[in-house]
This record gives structure tokens, sequence and C-alpha cells, in this order.
């Protein structure tokens, strides 16, 4: 079983496992430029040039990271969660904001180091959507509540079998043993 992506210990959400490595291959290579959308619940009040650096790439840890699509989800637009266990820690003095980062690539710690570089640490992270790229919407949470799961429909199996015909054909092939 491989998973599509990691998620570290202090982080929640979508985890797409499958027993296709060539899929997980797929979905994980930042050359195939699928999206991955993270709900991030930062300390601070994020102000437009926080976000537009976040937008831009930032170098993180001697490396650019690719540039990111983020936005502030302001009060109205915040996302309705269930309660972290165990809970976040928050200080009554500094308000939080959710912010919405969708990045290409997959670092470690990336979106947290991303965050603590423009001055919002990372309170929790959420992966909400992974997109497919071939114009149907992408896979997301919806209807799953925490610790829950389900299988892929035959859809979604569909879409991602999709993926592979679009994969370099030695891969697909695999590799001979001498």
């Amino acid at each position: 079983m491989y998973a599509a992506g990691r998620l570290d210990a202090d982080s929640e959400g979508l985890l797409l496992l499958t027993n296709n490595g060539l899929l997980q291959q797929r979905l994980t290579t930042p050359r195939f430029g699928h999206w991955k959308t993270y709900l991030v619940q930062v300390e601070g009040t994020p102000n437009p040039e926080q976000i537009e650096r976040i937008r831009s790439g930032l170098v993180i840890q001697g490396r650019e990271t690719l540039p990111a699509q983020a936005r502030w989800l302001h009060s109205e637009l915040e996302p309705v969660v269930s309660e972290r266990s165990p809970p976040i820690r928050t200080r009554q003095s500094i308000p939080t904001s959710w912010l919405e980062i969708s990045l290409q690539e997959g670092k470690n710690r990336q979106v947290r180091r991303m965050t603590a570089a423009v001055g919002l640490p990372t309170l929790r992270l959420i992966r909400s959507k992974i997109d497919l790229m071939d114009g149907d919407t992408p896979l997301d949470l919806a209807g799953l509540k925490p610790g829950e799961w389900r299988a892929v429909t035959k859809t979604e199996e569909g879409r991602l079998m999709q993926l592979l015909k679009g994969s370099n054909p030695k891969n697909q092939a695999g590799r001979r043993r001498r």
C-alpha cells in the first residue's frame, strides 16, 4: 500500500492510499503538476505582502519553492472544521486566521515553513483537496468526518487510471531483472 503524499503527525486531512506504485508516483511527482490544497490556521492576521510572498515562492532551507496559490479566508469564508484532538495552542492576545494554500510540490513540512517564513506560524494544517488536473472537480474531503475513510467511487477510479495513460511508457513497463 502506498500513500500518495505524506501528512506529518501534526497534520490532518485527505490521504489517498493505493496499491499502484505508478499512480502514487504520478500524483506525488512535482513535474506532473497536481495541485494539493491545504486549509491552514495561522497565528496572526495576514497582510497582502505576506500572501504575495507565499504566492511568489520562497527560499526555504536553501531551496526555492515553486509559486503557490494562496488566499486569506476572511471570517465569512473560514472553513467549518471539527475540533482537533489534542486541541491547538491558542493565545488570547493573538488572533488566528485561516489561509487556503495550494502547492504543486510537497517538500517536507513545506506549508509550515512557508507560513513561518512570512511571520505567520502554522497552528493547524488540513489537506483538503487533490486536483487530478483532468478538468473535473478535485478529490476532496466532502462527507467525511475526522478518522473516517471511504473507497474511491468507480468514476474516481476511472479518473485515476486515466492519469497513467499520460505517463511515460517506459515507467509503465516496469523494470527488468538481469
